[in-house]
C-alpha cells in the first residue's frame, strides 16, 4: 500500500502517487467517491456522464476535481470507453471534448495519450483496472482503461507502443501506476473468461485461484503489471496500489459491489 498519499481538497479526497509527484512534471489524481454533489447510488463524487446520473451534478463534480488540480473543466478530455484497445492521440483541438456532454467525447477510446501540457486526460472506473503512464524523458502521458477484455487485448502495451510511435517513448524509461480496481479477493469469473486469458498467452495458473462450481478468482491487477513488464517497463518503475474497489465501498464505487448501479472514479493526468 506504500507509494501513494490520500489528498484532501475541500470535501473531496483523491490518491496521489509518489512516483509521479516526485518528477514534478505532472498533475494527477485517482479519485475516490468522497465529496461531490451526486445523490443516491451515484453519491457523491461521480465523474462519469454515461451512467444515468444527473448531468448537472456530473459537470459540477468535474469542475470540483479539475479545480483541485489547477485546471478548468474545459481543459479536460473524455473518451467513450467500450472495453476495446483503441488509443487516441490527444491534440490541441481535442481540449474539452466530452467534458460537459458525453456525446462530444472521443468515440471508441479506451486509452488517451498526449505530449501537450495543460490538457487534462481523464478515464473512468468502477472495478476495471486504471493504468497510468508517464514518460519523463520525452514528456508524454497516457491513461488506459483495462477491464478483463482490455487486459486480454493488452491495452497497456498498445498504449506504450502508440506513445513510442508518436512521441519516441522508450518503455524502459517510463513510470507506471496501476491504480485501485477490483482485486483478486473479489473478482470471480467463469471458464470462458479463463479461456480468453489462456488463449491470449496469459498463464491462468499464475493469475487465478479456484473458487468452486467452475469459477475462479482472477488477478487483473497482476495481469496488467505483467503486461507492462513484458512491454519493457522496469518492474521497479511500476507502482501497484493494491486496493480493491469492491472491498472498500466507503471509498470507491464498485460495479459488482453495487450490482451495476453506481458512479465512477476517474484517473486524471496532465503535463505541467
Amino acid at each position: 500500500m506504500a507509494g501513494y498519499n490520500i489528498v484532501t481538497a475541500g470535501d473531496i479526497s483523491y490518491l496521489s502517487f509518489d512516483i509521479f509527484e516526485n518528477t514534478g512534471l505532472v498533475k494527477h489524481a485517482f479519485t475516490t467517491r468522497r465529496g461531490g454533489v451526486s445523490r443516491d447510488s451515484f453519491r457523491w463524487l461521480n465523474l462519469a456522464s454515461h451512467v444515468g446520473d444527473d448531468p448537472g451534478a456530473v459537470v459540477e463534480n468535474r469542475i470540483i476535481i479539475s479545480s483541485a488540480l489547477g485546471f478548468g473543466i474545459d481543459d479536460m478530455v473524455v473518451g467513450q470507453q467500450v472495453h476495446g484497445d483503441r488509443v487516441h492521440i490527444v491534440r490541441k483541438e481535442d481540449r474539452g471534448r466530452g467534458a460537459r456532454d458525453f456525446t462530444g467525447a472521443i468515440p471508441d477510446a479506451d486509452s488517451l495519450v498526449t505530449n501537450l501540457p495543460g490538457i487534462l486526460l481523464s478515464s473512468y472506473y468502477a472495478d476495471c483496472v486504471p493504468v497510468m503512464l508517464l514518460d519523463p524523458v520525452k514528456k508524454a502521458i497516457g491513461l488506459a482503461h483495462a477491464g478483463w477484455k482490455g487486459t486480454v487485448k493488452r491495452i497497456a502495451a498498445t498504449t506504450l507502443k502508440v506513445m513510442g510511435s508518436a512521441f519516441g517513448t522508450d518503455p524502459a524509461r517510463c513510470l507506471a501506476v496501476i491504480a485501485p480496481s477490483i482485486g483478486p479477493c473479489c473478482y470471480e469469473v467463469d471458464q470462458p473468461v479463463i479461456r480468453s486469458f489462456s488463449g491470449a498467452g496469459f498463464d491462468p495458473a499464475f493469475l487465478t485461484k479456484p473458487s468452486g462450481d467452475g469459477r475462479w478468482k482472477l488477478n487483473l491487477q497482476e495481469a496488467n503489471r505483467l503486461t507492462l513488464v513484458e512491454a519493457g517497463i522496469q518492474p521497479d518503475n511500476i507502482v501497484l496500489a493494491g486496493m480493491c474497489t469492491a472491498c472498500t465501498p466507503d471509498i470507491f464505487f464498485s460495479y459488482r459491489g453495487q450490482s451495476g448501479k453506481c458512479g465512477r472514479m476517474a484517473s486524471l493526468m496532465a503535463l505541467k
